[in-house]
């Protein structure tokens, strides 16, 4: 269902999913010419979000194939349209989930764009143009500069670019709960992974006590020792979750896997705040009891606006926060996606488009 105008005239080379067996193939398609409002961007490196495997399958029913994923794009501006005053050739630039909203609605005006109605994504969305979005798992890409952001300067390449995903998805949360320059609370994290692990640094970057919560009791020593947690919590050890009854004043659900939040709830104080920015399949669990008894408010969030992912991305410059990644080349996607079911990475793939390895 590839769908170009005849301004997209400019040949790039990637990498798609053609079919809903979600093998990661070579493709060879068109971009738009750089307009006035735009940015042209050679891209460095693409985070692999577990979203993408979602997409390339079609495990969501709305993949418009052929699809050629990647929402976590950094690179180097190479040209710059003439109403582009922000950016410049040569900037270090990166790229998140969304390409485009109507700029009109309440929540466009108020700078929470990702809640736009009209919201259309990096990839698998359909442009004012009527051209379907294609994601940086290519060489190059061409943006709307109001949907890039700056990457600071002491920031490697390879490691921000899950920031531009993941890394705003956990920030935004602590933010929207004024977690940024607060007294030192009990930050509760489910899960250790891509998102987790992040979640963890920002905690602790913050000032936070951080009490990691997961099924694995293997994955303890590392909370710990690498990523600075200072507490541990075997979910589906009872007496550990008993001894640790309201003593969190917030937790961050960064678990996909279809789970019950009853036993978590135990865990926030009173007044607690429960946020969920994992995306099981399946409805969830939500007992009443343990929120009427408690207090206790849940709720979700989905990435940020480019406002807030600026805000992050400078943020981890200030304080060195970066994700911990394992760079593969394009003709590994697909080893990676079959690793990343079966969980085995610590704690995101990276893609290195320009198969340099860069230093940048």
């Amino acid at each position: 269902m590839a769908k170009t105008t005849p301004n997209h005239t400019r040949s790039v080379s990637g990498w798609a999913a053609l079919d809903s067996s979600g093998k990661i193939t070579p493709y060879t398609f068109n971009r738009r010419e750089n307009g006035v409002n735009d940015v042209t961007i050679k891209i460095l490196y693409c985070g692999i979000c577990h979203t993408d495997l979602h997409y390339a399958k079609n495990d969501w029913g709305i993949t418009m194939y052929p699809v050629v994923p990647g929402h976590e794009i950094t690179g180097i501006v190479v040209e710059v349209g003439s109403n582009v005053t922000y950016f410049k050739t040569g900037d270090k630039v990166g790229v998140g989930c969304m390409s485009a909203s109507c700029l009109q609605c309440e929540f466009c005006k108020n700078s929470e764009e990702n809640y736009c109605d009209k919201v259309q994504f990096t990839y698998n969305g359909v442009l004012w143009d009527g051209s379907i979005t294609y994601g940086g798992y290519s060489n190059m890409l061409v943006a709307d500069y109001r949907f890039v952001v700056a990457v600071p300067e002491n920031l490697p390449m390879d490691r921000a670019a899950p920031l531009l995903c993941a890394g705003v998805t956990v920030f935004c949360p602590m933010k929207d709960n004024n977690l940024i320059g607060s007294p030192r609370q009990n930050i509760g994290v489910i899960g250790l992974g891509g998102l987790g692990h992040l979640a963890i640094k920002f905690s602790k970057a913050f000032g936070h006590h951080v009490t990691v919560i997961s099924t694995s009791l293997s994955k303890e020593n590392e909370a710990k020792t690498k990523l600075g947690a200072d507490d541990f919590i075997v979910s589906t050890n009872a007496e550990q979750m008993k001894s640790r009854h309201r003593t969190l004043d917030f937790i961050l659900d960064t678990v996909s896997a279809n789970h019950s939040l009853g036993p978590y709830l135990e865990l926030l104080k009173v007044k607690g705040t429960f946020v969920i920015v994992g995306a099981p399949d399946k409805p969830m669990d939500l007992p009443s009891f343990p929120l009427i008894f408690g207090k206790r408010t849940v709720k979700g969030s989905m990435i940020g606006s480019i406002k807030e992912t600026q805000e992050m991305l400078d943020i981890c410059g200030k304080y060195n926060i970066m994700c911990d990644i394992e760079i593969v080349t394009p003709d590994r996607i697909n080893e990676a996606y079959d690793r990343i079911e079966k969980n085995d990475i610590k704690y995101r793939f990276v893609i290195d488009i320009a198969g340099q390895s860069s230093k940048i």
